[in-house]
């Protein structure tokens, strides 16, 4: 197994990670696939006026359901997709790829994670929105949404049919592959890597957790995206809190280390340690770990926010903003001070091996038990949560792209194919899943940007029609009228 996804990150590798510097400065090494989401990211940031910061709170009154319509249209509540897309985005990608980008580019790469949070937040802005606009509502009554639909139906509105239909597709084959391996692969090993420290015997048996796994998440996903929702809105509230409870309590204990640790994050951005890589190298390292943790730019919330029931796409974009600003800005950095406060990082310390294995869920386990020993039980459980709230989520966005791709009545063998790699993942090399996870989650980036530089301007023409409406005072009279919210 292990050498079938050493050939896949081989190949990819090649074509979406080539050095843009072709090795002509030694000892850095910018990957083109995290220039090209830079460069999307400030872009759109600044083409948008910082709508990440303008509209910050009007999106929160969006999300509470201040301005729910009668007029609304979709399957699920402004506030199920978000916390669908939060399932999906808020799990071991903040736990264990915090601790692998620490480990690997040191304190600094928190600070670039930061940032990439930030034009992340208005490149989600931007395919959300996109998805909204130009979703459509198949015969069965469900709703088919994401890069897929804005690559090939809005790239044909204007004039690029063919370029559309190919990037469309790539797109959709790319996540596929981005559902079963960061998705699903990732999440089960890494989560098994966790949980069988505390539980000796999954370390002995670890298909036994991939059986066990495998049946959970397949009871959700057959039953849709309702089930999905549901289940995330339930789940999602619960293991953040008693996340950022238990990070806080470390923080609180560590107190005295917190300036120290700020102190080391900013000055490692722009001066890190030679084994960082250089500043590109920790610059990268926070770049890759940000997106695959929030997934903004990738395009793959968009697929669950195209179904979210509202009557402006740029509302529910403006909703979208709040999931890098969760996902990266606060549970990232808290995660992140938990790692540097303690120590656990470090390459030749008591923890070297967990660092060298990329088990990153492990190492920020290990830098829980440093104060609460006997926290690691209690962030098993949760980081199972994390795990299963992801894949649940990911199993979405795999099986809309399969249905692009091949028909509704294929959909039954997509998701008995995730549950398989549910199973496999248990007994496959951690590193060898961070690597193709990365790969695969990543490289949706290339044709979702094309999208998103192409189409901005519709979504600029749409926001500035809901500003106007908005400033105007419309919106609350709209709502008013029909008795749905209340005045400001």
């Amino acid at each position: 197994m292990n050498t079938i996804f050493e050939s896949i990150n081989g190949f990819l590798g090649s074509i979406f990670f080539f050095d843009i510097f072709f090795g002509q400065i030694e000892g850095t090494s910018m990957p083109f696939i995290v220039a090209w989401l830079i460069a999307g990211g400030i872009f759109l940031t600044v083409r948008f006026g910082f709508i990440n910061v303008r509209m910050f709170t009007h999106a929160f009154k969006i999300i509470i359901g201040k301005y729910k319509t009668v007029d609304d249209v979709g399957e699920i509540t402004p506030l199920q997709s978000l916390t669908t897309a939060l399932s999906a985005t808020v799990g071991l990608g903040n736990i264990a790829g915090v601790a692998i980008a620490i480990a690997i580019g040191g304190p600094g790469a928190t600070f670039w994670m930061i940032l990439a949070g930030f034009f992340g937040m208005t490149l989600k802005f931007t395919e959300v929105t996109l998805a909204q606009i130009y979703r459509e509502t198949r015969p069965d009554g469900r709703i088919m949404g994401g890069a897929m639909q804005y690559l090939s139906k809005g790239l044909a509105s204007k004039g690029h049919v063919k370029l559309g239909k190919i990037l469309a597709a790539l797109f959709a084959i790319l996540a596929i592959g981005g559902s079963l391996g960061a998705g699903n692969a990732f999440q089960t090993s890494q989560a098994m890597g966790v949980v069988s420290q505390n539980i000796p015997f999954f370390e002995t048996y670890p298909i036994v957790f991939g059986l066990i796994m495998g049946a959970v998440v397949g009871f959700v996903i057959i039953g849709g995206i309702k089930r999905i929702a549901r289940t995330a809105e339930k789940i999602v509230p619960l293991m953040v809190l008693i996340y950022l409870l238990a990070s806080l309590w470390i923080l609180v204990v560590n107190a005295s280390d917190v300036p120290n640790a700020l102190s080391l994050i900013f000055h490692e951005a722009f001066a890190p340690t030679a084994a960082a890589g250089g500043l590109i190298g920790v610059l990268v390292q926070g770049f890759k770990r940000a997106a695959f943790s929030s997934e903004a730019g990738i395009g793959s919330a968009a697929i669950v926010h195209s179904t979210a029931s509202v009557k402006y796409p740029i509302r529910q974009g403006m909703v979208a903003l709040y999931e890098p600003f969760i996902d990266t800005i606060v549970i990232c950095t808290m995660t992140a001070l938990v790692i540097v406060t303690t120590g656990v990082y470090a390459t030749d310390g008591e923890f070297a091996a967990l660092v060298a294995s990329n088990q990153g869920a492990a190492l920020t386990s290990a830098a829980f038990a440093t104060v609460i020993s006997w926290f690691p039980l209690i962030l098993s459980f949760t980081i199972v949560l994390f795990a299963f709230s992801t894949m649940i989520s990911w199993s979405y966005y795999g099986e809309r792209s399969w249905t692009y791709l091949f028909g509704e009545k294929y959909t039954l063998a997509y998701k008995l194919i995730f549950v398989a790699f549910t199973i496999m993942a248990s007994v496959t090399s951690a590193s060898t899943l961070l690597e193709f996870s990365d790969l695969l989650i990543l490289s949706m980036a290339l044709p979702n940007l094309i999208g998103l530089y192409i189409l901005q301007g519709d979504v600029y023409d749409h926001l500035k029609d809901y500003l106007v409406k908005y400033k105007s005072g419309e919106l609350d009279r709209e709502c008013i009228e029909k008795g749905v919210c209340q005045p400001k």
